[in-house]
C-alpha cells in the first residue's frame, strides 16, 4: 500500500486523536486552573507543541522559575525527538529544506508511531502524506487544549472519564499494529530489544532522573539494533 497524499495523512492520524483528546483536555483545564489566558494556552500549543513539555512549563512559570532554566528543561524533555526524525529522515532526504523543517518540527511521539509502520512493511510514503498526517494532529491538539481550557470548569474530575489513560491506550494499538508487520524471524530480535531497553532503563533509573535514562535506554538500544540488522 501507498501513502502518497495529504488526505491519506488526515485519514491515517484519526486513530490517535481519542489520545491527543484526552490529554489535551487535560492540558487545558490544568492551565486554565493556573490563571493564563486562552491566548497564552493557544500560543503553548502552536509554539511548543509538545504535552508534557506544556505541563512543565506551566508549572515552572507559575514557580518563577528563570526563562533560561525552562528552555533547557523543555529542551531535555523533547531531546527523544532528535531520535525520532533520525529514524524517518532517510524517507526524506531528497526533499527541500524547508520542506523537510516542516515534516520535523511537527513530527510527535504520536505521528511516529503511525509513520513507523509503513515505514517498517517497506511501503511507499512521501511529504505529502505525513503533512496530512502531522497538520491534522497539530491542529487537533490545538482545539483539545482550548476546549479544555473553555469547558474545563464543568469537570470537576477528568480522570474520572479515563482521559488520563487515553495516550497509553492510543500507544498501545500503535505498538501492536506495528507487531502485526514484523515478519516472524525478525520477531525475537524485536522482542530481544524491548527487554534491553526496558531493563537498561530500570537500571539508569537508581542512577539518574528517569527521562535521561529513558533517553539513554533508548539511544543505546537504538545502536544495537541497527547493529544486529547489519
Amino acid at each position: 500500500m501507498a501513502h502518497l497524499t495529504f488526505k491519506q495523512g488526515v485519514r491515517e492520524c484519526i486513530p490517535t486523536l481519542f489520545g491527543y483528546a484526552g490529554v489535551g483536555l487535560s492540558f487545558g483545564i490544568v492551565a486554565a486552573s493556573q490563571k493564563f489566558s486562552i491566548l497564552e494556552i493557544i500560543l503553548l500549543c502552536l509554539i511548543i507543541y509538545a504535552g508534557a513539555a506544556q505541563f512543565i512549563v506551566c508549572a515552572l512559570l507559575i514557580a518563577g522559575t528563570p526563562i533560561s532554566a525552562i528552555v533547557l528543561t523543555t529542551l531535555i524533555v523533547n531531546s527523544r525527538m532528535f531520535l525520532l526524525s533520525m529514524t524517518l529522515a532517510p524517507n526524506y532526504k531528497h526533499y527541500g529544506f524547508w520542506n523537510r523543517v516542516g515534516l520535523g518540527t511537527l513530527l510527535t511521539d504520536e505521528t511516529f508511531g503511525v509513520a513507523i509502520t509503513p515505514y517498517i512493511k517497506g511501503e511507499k510514503i512521501n511529504d505529502r502524506w505525513l503533512h496530512g498526517l502531522n497538520i491534522t494532529a497539530y491542529l487537533f491538539w490545538t482545539i483539545s487544549c482550548v476546549a479544555g481550557a473553555l469547558f474545563g470548569k464543568y469537570i470537576s474530575n477528568p480522570n474520572a472519564f479515563g482521559l488520563d489513560f487515553a495516550i497509553t491506550a492510543m500507544f498501545i494499538f500503535l505498538g501492536i499494529s506495528q507487531f502485526e508487520s514484523i515478519k516472524k524471524s525478525r520477531l525475537r530480535i524485536y522482542i530481544l530489544l524491548i527487554i534491553c531497553v526496558v531493563v537498561l532503563m530500570l537500571t539508569l533509573s537508581l542512577m539518574m532522573p528517569s527521562y535521561v535514562a529513558i533517553l539513554i535506554a533508548a539511544t543505546v538500544t537504538a545502536a544495537l539494533g541497527v547493529v544486529i540488522e547489519r
